[in-house]
């Protein structure tokens, strides 16, 4: 099994050394990376994720490829809602929101119609795939 730190790290080099663009499971995908601070540990952190453009911000999903928990990068927007974003060469910060409700069904609904394999997660997962809306913040 590839160790899922390793897996970031290389899909990180290959985000940047491409300006944003990225092969394999990525290949054709919105691609961002999300920089955020550890809940507990206050270290930051980067975690390459699948988004959609949802007007002027952008929405992330923590599906963790259909396991049954959160991922921790979840935990750490809860805790921490201020964080960074990298968009191709672009950085810029960004507060994070849970979407509820409508927005959240309609934000969800059109990532599995892009992606089916976003479906197959939340069937796996059997909980409901928590929808992250990213807005961009002011520069401190």
């Amino acid at each position: 099994m590839t160790d899922p730190n390793d897996f970031n790290r290389r899909t990180i080099e290959e985000f940047r050394a491409n300006g944003g663009k990225v092969g394999g499971m990525f290949k054709g995908m919105s691609l961002l990376l999300l920089h955020h601070t550890g809940a507990k540990s206050g270290v930051e952190r980067i975690n390459p994720l699948a988004y959609q453009q949802v007007g002027d911000a952008v929405a992330v999903f923590a599906s963790k490829g259909g396991a049954p928990t959160n991922p921790d990068w979840f935990h750490n927007l809860v805790a921490h809602p201020n964080a960074s974003i990298e968009i191709g060469r672009d950085r810029y910060p960004v507060t994070a929101r849970i979407a509820t409700g409508k927005e959240r069904e309609r934000i969800w609904n059109a990532q599995k119609a892009a992606y089916p394999t976003f479906g197959e997660y939340e069937a796996k997962a059997g909980r409901p795939i928590p929808v992250i809306v990213l807005e961009r913040a002011s520069p401190k």
